[in-house]
């Protein structure tokens, strides 16, 4: 029996042990444990929902926008709040921005370094990397000749800093497969996606007061007024992430789809997708009807099915089990429920493991993120959607219409450029209807409450997937809140009926061929962008072999 440790797997958010049994050189079986409570439920009971929606942004730092939304669209819905249409835009303009912050980063600062190796770029003939870029469609917006250089006196200062302690030796030293010219044309890019990410950032900034943790989204509206000049700034920003954005996602994903097409075979998941919706729609306010609204959002709602047969939401049909998870009881709560009550015990695969709960939909396991917002879309005939996903897929080689060609590690990699191409351009779009709509004379961006109590629900989405927020409001303080966020739905435990959680699905069948560096499993784990930091245990039943390696902030073995 093998058992490796890694603790933590870098560029990832949070805390995660991802256990992995494996055989013959594939995962048979797999279990994912988050191991930090937050208990942000118990924290805004008694306060007023204008409070929660600042509070709540903080289970986060990368993407405190969604959860400031979704707490607000709930306080709007409790408090009898339609928002403003200005509000509207204002609102999706903040949660653009931080999409566009999120998908880059994770793409090129987090993400990437499993397929790319900017060390072997040193190995690059600069001018042949010219020609390559040039024959593939990659974009050219950095001098080769100087990044080498600067390549080339960063590693031979002995310093690696972000570049140190990757998987780069992996399989042998045949994990990576880019040649030296693709590895120092993609590093060109990892470097202006810093740039690119801050920018993003900057908006979101501009638009909340400060990011991370913005100031301005509140129930009934947003604080937010534009002048001129804030317009200006903004416009500019868009313009420049979105002509980025436009020249290089895609046409790098695509890049890496020739050398690492082992990577379109594993990692498919439960099959099943959630998508609550986001960015709100231009036909505003489509009355009191709540379906109506998350299905008219510009990447509207649905819940598919392993036929890729959408339906809408039903609330009622969210449950959270407790059973493998460190809460009291084993029971299954049904959404909107007010009950969090942590109860340690200890770390058993075979009993609790997780302090993740097992949300499921209609008693299943139910992927959320990019590639389910994509899925949703695509079938509820959003036209930029079909347009692309049907050009990626003839890149592909696959049919029109064959979603089934995504499910996979890298086909969840590469389908998420779509949708930041997409967010890329509304933004630009949103800022001249926002523009337009102040020259028409419209001002309003605040509406006060209608009543003190009631409760209302905000299914939004944040980067990573669907995100739902509840409350119940008395006398205008909250007396129960429930928060189910993306990698919840991702990172599920073992369900009631012995199914594994979408990740741990993902996992199983993933070949290993290093047990102590097992890239495929980190390329998979990343492709779900879960927001934790990660530890990685695998053990195989074929040999006695030990091998344990752990490097964090408290010590090295």
């Amino acid at each position: 029996m093998t058992r490796s440790v890694i603790d933590p797997i870098t560029r990832i958010e949070g805390h995660l042990r991802v256990e992995m049994e494996v055989d013959n050189g594939v995962v048979q079986d797999a279990w994912v444990s988050g191991g930090c409570f937050r208990g942000m439920e118990l924290v805004v009971q008694d306060r007023t929902p204008e409070d929660a929606a600042q509070i709540v942004e903080r289970i986060c730092g990368v993407c405190p926008v969604s959860h400031a939304h979704a707490s607000s669209i709930a306080g709007d819905k409790a408090y009898g709040i339609t928002i403003s249409n200005n509000a509207r835009i204002v609102r999706n303009l903040l949660e653009g921005a931080q999409f566009l912050h999120s998908h880059i980063l994770w793409l090129y600062n987090l993400a990437a370094l499993d397929y790319v190796n900017p060390l072997n770029a040193l190995n690059a003939n600069v001018d042949e990397a010219y020609a390559v870029a040039l024959e593939n469609g990659l974009a050219l917006h950095s001098d080769l000749n100087q990044l080498y250089d600067k390549l080339g006196a960063f590693a031979a200062n002995g310093q690696l800093s972000i570049f140190s302690g990757n998987w780069f030796g992996a399989d042998g030293g045949e994990a990576y497969k880019l040649t030296p010219e693709l590895d120092l044309i993609l590093t060109s890019h990892y470097l202006e996606a810093l740039k690119m990410q801050a920018r993003a950032s900057e908006m979101a900034a501009l638009l909340g007061g400060k990011m991370p943790h913005v100031m301005t989204s509140i129930p009934g509206g947003n604080m937010w007024v534009p002048t001129e000049s804030k317009l200006d700034d903004l416009l500019a920003m868009a313009t420049e992430v979105r002509d980025w954005v436009n020249d290089t996602v895609l046409a790098d994903t695509v890049a890496l789809a020739g050398p690492y097409a082992e990577a379109l075979t594993f990692g498919k998941g439960c099959g099943r997708y959630i998508a609550w919706g986001v960015f709100e729609g231009n036909g505003w306010p489509y009355g009191d009807d709540y379906i109506e609204q998350m299905k008219n959002r510009y990447l509207p709602m649905g819940v598919l099915n392993e036929n890729f047969d959408v339906s809408d939401v039903e609330e009622s049909k969210i449950q959270e089990y407790m059973g493998h998870s460190w809460y009291q009881g084993d029971d299954t709560y049904t959404s909107p429920y007010f009950t969090t009550d942590p109860a340690y015990t200890d770390y058993n695969v075979d009993d609790r493991y997780t302090w993740v709960k097992c949300p499921t939909y209609d008693g299943k396991p139910m992927e959320a993120g990019s590639m389910s917002r994509i899925f949703a879309a695509y079938v509820r005939g959003v036209p930029f959607i079909k347009e692309n996903v049907d050009a990626v897929l003839a890149i592909l080689g696959a049919k029109p219409g064959d979603l089934s060609a995504f499910q996979s590690t890298l086909g969840r990699t590469a389908i998420r450029q779509i949708e930041t191409m997409y967010v890329a351009d509304l933004m630009v779009e949103w800022v001249n209807e926002l523009a337009e709509a102040i020259k028409g004379g419209d001002s309003e961006y605040f509406r006060v409450p209608e009543r003190i109590t009631g409760e209302g629900s905000g299914f939004w989405e944040a980067p990573r997937g669907a995100l739902y927020h509840s409350e119940k409001v008395v006398d205008g303080k909250i007396e129960g809140y429930q928060i189910i966020i993306p990698s919840t739905w991702n990172l599920a435990p073992i369900n009631s009926a012995g199914e594994h959680g979408p990740l741990e699905q993902a996992l199983i069948g993933v070949p290993v061929a290093d047990i102590e560096m097992p890239i495929n499993a980190l390329r998979t784990v990343h492709s779900f962008d879960p927001c934790t930091a990660c530890a990685v245990h695998v053990t195989d039943r074929a040999t006695g072999k030990s091998f344990e390696t752990v490097t964090s902030p408290w010590g090295v073995k």
